[in-house]
This record gives structure tokens, C-alpha cells and sequence, in this order.
């Protein structure tokens, strides 16, 4: 796929926080436009890391990152903006609003991305029905339980159709039956066009859907114990 169409291309790219070792070295990768990507390794390897990156709350300290085409480096400050609302980011530690209710949390990227109040009414209840929160539209997240705030993160990151989801463990936190049917969403955001990365240390849910990887291990992209499909490289 041709270079203008990556949605995600990494050069080259070291990180480190402060004046400490780095955590990723040498990272080079691309995510074409409509990819699904797992982003495996053990604990410690810098997954979440990678993501950061990927979504702006971090900088590299050499190399290049682009996102949507633009030069993170280089890119006008009021630009950054527009590139992060176009990326949905669920977390690990979902990242909630305590005096919101789950309604409210998510419809919060509707409402800032200007969407009318009919919308809201219409698309959120729906969403929170499909992740099995239909009773829970009027809770707050100091009343539900892990699982049930990860379905909550989840719908929040997905509900404006993000051209690009980054989901740190997504399935973490639900049962096996909900894990299948968050999975099943994310693999239909992908089918109208979204780009998805999903860190996870399943290999039993990477081994169940075969979506393409990216495998770090102490840092570095490497190749995969007895083979296994990697990411685009740069």
C-alpha cells in the first residue's frame, strides 16, 4: 500500500523518559489505512509505550513518527488537535469521569467533535446496549465494576468512529463471552475503515482472530517464535 495511505509510520524511532535508558529502540513500522493489528510481548516490553507515541501524550527522543502524514516533529501546534481527535484511546485504567454517568462518559467525544443532542440520544444508548450496559446508562463509574467500566472506556473510545483505536488490554478486565463480543465491535469499527491496534498478552485471543502483529521484546520489534505475521515495515 502506497506511503500517502499509512496512517501510522514509525522510522527509526528510540524513546526514553527523562535522561533514563531508552525503553524502544530503533522502532520502524507502518499501519496502512484499514489495518488490524495486535501489539504482543511480555510485561515490560514497551507496548505501552508504543502506544503513547502513538497517541501523542509522548514525544520521541529520535527518529521519525507520522501520523495521517503529518511529521509529528514538525507539524504546527494547532494541528496536533485535529490529529488527536481523530484517534480513539482506550486505556487501562479507563481514564472515567466519577461524576459523569455512562451515558454522559460516552458521549463526551460526540460532543466535542459538535455532534446534536439527537445524535447523542440515538447512538449512545444504542452502543452501551450492545456492550451489555443497557441497565448501567444512568451509572457512574464509582458504582460498576472493572468489567463494567471497560465496556464504558470502550464505547467512549469508539462511538465517533475514530479513524484511528489504540486499546491498551482491552479485554482485561470482562469474560470470555464479553471479550468475544468487544472484539467482534472492534473488528466492525475496522470494516468501515478504522485503523485498530489492540496491546494485549492473550495469545490465546491473538491465536483466535489472526489479525497481523506487532511483537516487541525488550524494547525492539523482533520476529515472532516460529513465524507469525508482523506489521508493514518501514
Amino acid at each position: 500500500m502506497a506511503e500517502d495511505q499509512d496512517v501510522v509510520r514509525f522510522q527509526n524511532v528510540g524513546m526514553r523518559y527523562g535522561l533514563g535508558p531508552e525503553v524502544l529502540h530503533d522502532i520502524s513500522f507502518r499501519l496502512p489505512k484499514g489495518s488490524f493489528h495486535f501489539l504482543t510481548g511480555p510485561s515490560g516490553a514497551g507496548k505501552s509505550s508504543l502506544l503513547r507515541l502513538m497517541y501523542l501524550a509522548q514525544r520521541p527522543s529520535r527518529g521519525l513518527v507520522t501520523l495521517f502524514g503529518n511529521d509529528i516533529a514538525t507539524a504546527r501546534r494547532g494541528a496536533l488537535p485535529d490529529i488527536r481527535r481523530r484517534i480513539g484511546v482506550v486505556f487501562q485504567d479507563f481514564r472515567l469521569i466519577d461524576t459523569m454517568t455512562a451515558m454522559e462518559n460516552v458521549a463526551m467525544p460526540l460532543r466535542i467533535a459538535g455532534a446534536s443532542e439527537a445524535q447523542v440520544k440515538e447512538h449512545v444508548p444504542e452502543l452501551l446496549r450492545w456492550v451489555g450496559l443497557e441497565d448501567q446508562i444512568d451509572a457512574r463509574p464509582p458504582t460498576l465494576s472493572g468489567g463494567q467500566k471497560q465496556r464504558v472506556a470502550i464505547a467512549r473510545a469508539v462511538i465517533a468512529r475514530p479513524a484511528l483505536l489504540l486499546a491498551d488490554e482491552p479485554t482485561g478486565n470482562v469474560d470470555a463471552e464479553i471479550a468475544l463480543r468487544l472484539m467482534r465491535l472492534l473488528e466492525e469499527l475496522n470494516k468501515i475503515g478504522t485503523t485498530v491496534v489492540v496491546a494485549t498478552h492473550s495469545e490465546p485471543l491473538v491465536a483466535r482472530f489472526k489479525h497481523r502483529r506487532l511483537h516487541l521484546d525488550a524494547g525492539e520489534l523482533t520476529a515472532l517464535p516460529g513465524g507469525g505475521a508482523q506489521a508493514g515495515m518501514a
